[in-house]
């Protein structure tokens, strides 16, 4: 999935919330402290925080302290807390983003100066070193990675001058009346970690600024879930390689994720989650995670069934209906279900059922569309597919007519255009579904665009929209250039 797709769904997030502003005193109250409950527990507990969720709870709502837990976990709790208020406050007073600002945050989420065990670039232990609060590191924080390679964050020495420059380089995109609030965020973020200025904290210092502009834009706050920390440190790390889009996707989608939170609150609707017990669950999970990955669904004959029977559906229809806007342009259309064959092994016409050869347009030559109609025909066809002689049973009887069972294409095909001083020209527009072991692709030609799936994962209604949406807008801008001819 493309960043472009997550940051215009949170932007169109964004203008359904601000129509339904300013909220109730009592539903904002109630909405800030969801989010301030999980973002505390989740930001902390990310960075090796013991408080489960109740817990958090009880200390920041009641000032009740868990027996058994170290008190270093409820300083840092409490701090984080105070953290996110004074947050609040200067977003609420547009204070702009200083060095300063930034160092108070360090001194309140890391409460007091302590010492933490270090390892050296060959791997071995050395003495602790002194955690200093609220002041720039003293000392190389350089980290060994998971193939035993070091990884290099800014000098002592050189990081003033880089933080100075990252002030400075945010002022000027904040200036920008073009910039978009989500792609700044995630970039700061990660300019912020690639130096990791201070000792310890960096993780939670990094998150609370990347939601202080969030905030500042409006937007609400991007909360990284502990039981997800293994996607958030992906992205991270294919950032790290010279791949950014997918941290901003990763951050974009945790923006739409509590802004759908917020406009379900908006309009009364419940959004408190599970409670601890099923977070403890899905943290249990979090850590089986690291013993193995979960068996994944690959292509087999249930797998296949489903996406026909579900995903492949959906996407035809919105196909049909998208394409057909344009038949009021055209004398002729056409409509088919490709199923590929090798080059010069043409295939037996007589395997297919008679529904299959006649083209689905004919079905909907009506003045408005048959959704339901379609839905028949293309089931017609699926059954065809599913039969145990055909596409399932080791692809055998479709390889015996050359077709292959990896791919599928969908084709609108519109003819004769039907405008005087025009010219006479056709369009075709296309969608091909590939099945890969594991993931189902849908790539399409024109707005040279693409997105892959796993089986048991369906295509949402507003994926579909905005990817046929771009090969819309081609056909469109095809149609415009003739007529500039």
């Amino acid at each position: 999935m493309n960043v472009e797709f997550y940051i215009n769904q949170a932007q169109e997030l964004k203008a359904k919330l601000d129509e339904l502003r300013p909220l109730s005193s009592d539903t904002e109250a109630k909405i800030m402290q969801k989010l301030r409950l999980d973002w505390n527990f989740h930001s902390n507990h990310l960075e090796g925080n013991q408080l489960t969720y109740g817990e958090t709870k009880a200390l920041i709502l009641h000032g009740l302290t868990a027996q058994g837990k170290p008190m270093k976990d409820h300083l840092e709790t409490s701090g984080h807390d105070e953290a996110i208020l004074m947050l609040e406050d200067v977003v609420r007073n547009n204070h702009p983003l200083t060095e300063h600002f930034i160092r108070e945050l360090h001194v309140l989420i890391l409460k007091k100066t302590d010492y933490k065990r270090s390892i050296s670039s060959d791997g071995k232990n050395v003495l602790a070193r002194k955690i200093n609060i609220g002041v720039y590191k003293t000392s190389p924080n350089h980290v060994k990675t998971a193939t035993g390679e070091t990884f290099y964050f800014a000098s002592p020495e050189e990081t003033p001058a880089k933080m100075q420059d990252l002030i400075d380089w945010y002022r000027k995109q904040k200036e920008n009346q073009e910039v978009n609030p989500i792609l700044l965020a995630s970039q700061f973020h990660y300019k912020f970690i690639r130096i990791h200025p201070f000792d310890d904290g960096n993780g939670r210092i990094a998150r609370l600024l990347m939601n202080f502009i969030l905030m500042q834009f409006g937007y609400p706050p991007a909360i990284i879930k502990t039981q997800d920390k293994e996607n958030y440190f992906s992205a991270l790390r294919q950032a790290d390689a010279g791949n950014s889009d997918p941290f901003i996707s990763y951050i974009s989608e945790n923006v739409i994720y509590t802004l759908e939170l917020m406009l379900k609150g908006a309009r009364g609707e419940e959004i408190e989650e599970p409670d601890d017990f099923d977070k403890q669950i899905a943290l249990l999970e979090n850590k089986l995670r690291g013993r193995g990955e979960k068996t994944k669904k690959v292509k087999n004959k249930e797998t296949l069934k489903n996406f026909f029977k579900s995903s492949l559906a959906d996407i035809l229809i919105q196909f049909i209906k998208f394409n057909s806007k344009f038949n009021r342009f055209y004398k002729q259309q056409d409509l088919q279900i490709i199923y590929p064959y090798s080059s010069g092994n043409e295939p037996d016409a007589n395997i297919f059922p008679a529904i299959m050869k006649k083209s689905l347009v004919q079905y909907l030559s009506n003045e408005y569309f048959f959704e339901k109609r379609v839905e028949e025909v293309y089931l017609q066809s699926c059954d065809f597919l599913l039969r145990e002689d055909t596409f399932f049973h080791q692809n055998r009887f479709l390889r015996k007519y050359g077709f292959s069972s990896n791919s599928i294409k969908l084709e609108y095909k519109h003819f004769d255009f039907n405008w005087k001083n025009i010219g006479d020209f056709k369009t075709v527009l296309n969608v091909e579904i590939r099945f890969d072991k594991v993931y189902y692709v849908l790539i399409f030609p024109k707005s040279k665009q693409k997105i892959s799936k796993l089986y048991h994962q369906k295509l949402t209604d507003e994926e579909i929209d905005y990817f046929l949406k771009k090969e819309a807008q081609k056909h469109l801008d095809f149609i415009q250039e003739k007529m500039k001819g």
